[in-house]
């Protein structure tokens, strides 16, 4: 039995993205896609698919191009993100249509789409049509998430059920069809596929509801970017959702007069919005909805017919994901 553990397919999984549009040409398509795989990331979805591939085989390097695949389209729908969102930076350095210009941003960001159907294309041929089918269903469900998560910046009756929907299309089915495209390559039984799948889902959605939570609550040395930014920008997240539903009338007219101030003092806004949250009771509610999600996921896990011992280093890299202070 060879085990890999995730510092080892980081680094496969890095080596393999280098070679992502290596020589391809024209350089002003191709440069700003190389430039975007290189900023490193957690690289999350592809040390997923090849852990659950570990949990039945000991070759995960035999799927490097459906993992590295996933990672592309993953950086993909960040580089679009960043130019509908008009944001500067990403992970520390310039995004793409600032260090270049929107158009550049435009057609690239639909080569690395085709890039990743290409990588993800090289799968085993009687796998092709299973892989590739659930690929573009979760690619459409990405897309609606995004799409809801529009909408809901004009809203404040948003619910939290719509809210959950939300990410877990926008965030979670990403890292389920990780975990399943890893089960069906590896041959796994179809309930296990499906357990991995479901597992992926709820280990999403717990990881996304933390990440709000973060964002007010988190340490900035360990959250890894400055907080309180989705209180700044009136972000539609978990927090401010159900801070919305259960204000008091004093304390939902004092919230509506911040969300409609129009250039707030940053750290005035964050201060008070938090003090808010703190009163209502926010942080208690996100932190046992985490522990929900997370406690649910485990159901999944541990209904897969593999032995604990294969599990143990999917078990450790999922309890690292969660595991960044409150």
């Amino acid at each position: 039995m060879i085990m890999y553990n995730s510092n080892e397919l980081l680094e496969l999984i890095n080596s393999h993205l280098e070679e992502v549009a290596r020589n391809r040409k024209p350089v002003g398509l191709y440069e700003p896609i190389r430039y975007v795989l290189s900023l490193g990331g957690k690289r999350i979805r592809p040390t997923l698919m090849l852990l659950a591939y570990n949990l039945y085989k000991d070759d995960p390097e035999s799927i490097i191009s459906s993992a590295c695949a996933l990672e592309t389209y993953h950086n993909y729908t960040l580089l679009h993100d960043d130019l509908m969102d008009n944001a500067d930076l990403r992970r520390g350095h310039m995004t793409v249509h600032k260090r270049w210009d929107a158009n550049t941003a435009i057609l690239s960001g639909d080569s690395m789409l085709v890039l990743a159907y290409e990588r993800m294309a090289q799968c085993r041929g009687d796998k092709l049509y299973e892989v590739l089918d659930l690929f573009s269903k979760t690619a459409l469900e990405i897309g609606e998430g995004q799409q809801y998560d529009m909408d809901f910046e004009s809203r404040n009756d948003v619910t939290e059920e719509e809210y959950i929907e939300m990410i877990r299309l926008k965030t979670s089915v990403l890292l389920a069809c990780a975990m399943k495209i890893g089960g069906i390559l590896a041959d796994a039984p179809k309930e296990d596929a499906d357990n991995l799948y479901k597992f992926g889902e709820q280990i999403g959605l717990a990881f996304q509801l933390q990440d709000d939570y973060l964002d007010v609550y988190g340490d900035t040395k360990v959250f890894g970017k400055a907080i309180g930014g989705d209180i700044i920008s009136n972000k539609k997240t978990y927090m401010l959702i159900n801070a919305l539903a259960l204000a008091s009338d004093k304390q939902r007219d004092t919230m509506m007069q911040w969300l409609d101030m129009p250039n707030p003092d940053p750290q005035e806004k964050v201060a008070a919005i938090t003090e808010l949250y703190n009163e209502i009771g926010i942080n208690r509610l996100a932190t046992e909805k985490i522990k929900y999600y997370f406690h649910e996921s485990r159901k999944f896990l541990d209904a897969i017919k593999v032995s604990d011992e294969r599990k143990q280093e999917l078990i450790a890299y999922t309890n690292d994901m969660m595991k960044r202070e409150y």
